[in-house]
C-alpha cells in the first residue's frame, strides 16, 4: 500500500521563547556535563581519538555489573514480575536495604523510614520538593552537584557556599554556621561529586552538631533545618579515607536527616535505576505520595534483584570492593600521570583521590585561555583529554579546577593519553 502524501506540520516556536511556558521551564539551565558530553560523542564520530573522563558513568566495557545482579534481574522477569512495584518499593528490598544500613552503617531505622525510587536523582528532587517553600533557604556547598537546579526546580532560595581545596572542596562547620540560621535544608554530598574527596568523621560531626543547635534554638513549634545527605558513592569511597554518616556520629540530628543512596555506583549500575532514600518516617511518607504522582519508581525486576544482593551484606560489600578496585586503580594511573607532569614543571596541580569515580585537578591555563571554558576546549581539541570544569558544579568560571572521571576508561587509556596532554601543556606554557 503506497503512503499518502502528508503535509509537514508546522511547529514554529513563539514569537518569544518564553511564550505559553512557565517561567520556571523557560528560566532553566540545562546540564553542563550532558552538553559536553555530547561534544566528545561528536569528536567519536568524527574518528577523533578522546580519553573521556567527562561523564559520572561507567562503560560495560570496563565495568560490568554484578553477574548476582543480572542473573536477579532475568529470574524476575522470567516469574513474570513485570507490573507496577509499591509506590514505595517492593518490601523484600525495603527490609534488606534497612538491614543492610544496621549492619553495616550501625544505623537502626523502622520499615516506614524505607522509601525505593527510580535512582538517586528522583529522591533529592522529593526531598526539595517535599521540604522546601518557595522562597526558602537551602544552602549547600560548590562544587557540588545539581544543588543549584533543583534548588532552582523548586524555587527555593540558593546559598551557595564556596569551599576550598585544601579541605577537598569539602564544607567545614565554620564555613556554613553563619548561613543556617533561617535555613531549611543543608545538603552534602561524601564522597563527594565533583571532587573524589570525603568527610574526615570530626568535620562531619561538628556539622551535624551545627544542625542541632540550630533546631534546637528555633524550638518545637518552628520549622526545623532538614540535612539531605547524599552518599550514593559510600561504597567506592577508598580505604584510606572511610565513610561517616551524621547519624552515627551525632545520633540526636537524626530526626532531620535525609540519606540519598542507591546501586548506581556502589554496582556499576547506572542504568538499573534503583536508588533509596532512608528518612524520618513522616518525611519519606509525603515523599512517598510526591514520586507516585510522576511514577518515579524503580523498574520492579530490578527492585527484586537488588533485595538479592543487599539481602546478604557479605556478598554486596564484596562486589562493591570490585568495582572500588576498578576504580582505584584506573584513579591511581591518572594520580601518576598528573604527578609526572607536575614534576616536570607543566602547569597542573591535583588532589590525591579519596573515593567516588572522581580525580580534582587544575591546569593553570587561565593567561592563554581566559578562563574554565576555554581551558577545557584546548585540551579538548589539542590533545584529546575531555573533562569538566567545576563552574558546572556551581563554583566560578574562572578558577581552573576540572572533574575527571574514569568510569569509562582503561588504565591503558590513560597512560596513552599523557603524551599528547604533556605536549599541549607545553605549548600552552611556552
Amino acid at each position: 500500500m503506497s503512503a499518502t502524501p502528508v503535509a509537514p506540520l508546522d511547529l514554529a516556536a513563539p514569537a518569544a521563547p518564553h511564550d505559553g511556558l512557565g517561567r520556571m521551564a523557560t528560566s532553566l539551565v540545562g546540564s553542563e556535563i550532558l552538553r559536553i558530553a555530547a561534544e566528545v560523542r561528536a569528536l567519536h564520530e568524527q574518528g577523533r581519538s578522546v580519553l573521556n573522563l567527562t561523564v559520572g558513568d561507567f562503560s560495560a566495557r570496563q565495568f560490568r555489573i554484578p553477574a548476582e545482579l543480572e542473573s536477579g534481574i532475568a529470574r524476575a522477569l522470567a516469574a513474570g514480575q513485570t507490573n507496577y512495584p509499591p509506590a514505595d518499593g517492593v518490601a523484600e528490598l525495603r527490609h534488606a536495604v534497612r538491614e543492610f544500613y544496621r549492619q553495616t552503617l550501625a544505623l537502626d531505622y523502622p520499615l516506614e523510614a524505607v522509601l525505593v525510587a527510580g535512582g538517586a536523582r528522583p529522591v533529592i528532587w522529593a526531598v526539595y520538593q517535599a521540604i522546601l517553600e518557595p522562597g526558602e533557604t537551602v544552602v549547600y556547598p560548590v562544587p557540588s552537584w545539581n544543588n543549584n537546579h533543583y534548588a532552582h526546580l523548586t524555587g527555593a532560595r540558593a546559598v551557595a557556599v564556596e569551599t576550598r581545596p585544601e579541605n577537598g572542596f569539602l564544607p567545614t562547620a565554620e564555613e556554613l554556621a553563619p548561613h543556617l540560621p533561617g535555613a531549611t535544608l543543608l545538603a552534602l554530598n561524601s564522597p563527594l561529586n565533583p571532587a573524589g574527596s570525603g568527610f574526615r568523621a570530626s568535620a562531619l560531626e561538628a556539622i551535624a552538631r551545627l544542625v542541632v543547635a540550630e533546631n534546637r534554638r528555633r524550638g518545637p513549634r518552628a520549622k526545623p533545618l532538614y540535612l539531605l545527605y547524599d552518599q550514593i558513592y559510600w561504597l567506592v569511597a577508598a580505604a584510606d579515607a572511610p565513610h561517616a554518616t551524621p547519624v552515627a556520629l551525632v545520633p540526636e540530628v537524626a530526626p532531620w536527616t535525609v540519606f540519598v543512596d542507591g546501586i548506581s555506583k556502589a554496582f556499576a549500575a547506572t542504568g538499573l535505576r534503583v536508588g533509596w532514600a532512608v528518612a524520618p518516617p513522616f518525611l519519606a511518607a509525603r515523599m512517598r505520595d510526591l514520586l507516585g504522582h510522576v511514577g518515579a519508581w524503580a523498574p520492579k525486576p530490578e527492585q527484586i534483584a537488588t533485595a538479592g544482593v543487599l539481602a546478604d551484606p557479605p556478598l554486596a560489600l564484596a562486589l562493591a570492593a570490585t568495582v572500588r578496585d576498578g576504580i582505584n586503580v584506573r584513579l591511581a594511573a591518572l594520580d601518576r600521570a598528573l604527578s609526572a607532569l607536575a614534576a616536570a614543571g607543566l602547569p597542573v596541580a591535583h588532589l590525591p583521590p579519596a573515593g567516588a569515580l572522581y580525580l580534582s585537578a587544575r591546569f593553570d591555563l587561565l593567561a592563554r585561555c581566559g578562563d574554565n571554558d576555554g581551558i577545557r576546549r584546548y585540551l579538548l581539541e589539542e590533545a584529546g583529554f575531555a573533562i569538566v570544569p567545576f563552574h558546572a558544579f556551581g563554583t566560578r568560571p574562572d578558577n581552573a579546577w576540572f572533574r575527571l572521571s574514569v568510569g569509562a576508561v582503561g588504565v591503558d587509556e590513560i597512560e596513552a593519553a599523557s603524551a599528547p596532554l604533556a605536549e599541549a601543556l607545553r605549548r600552552a606554557a611556552s
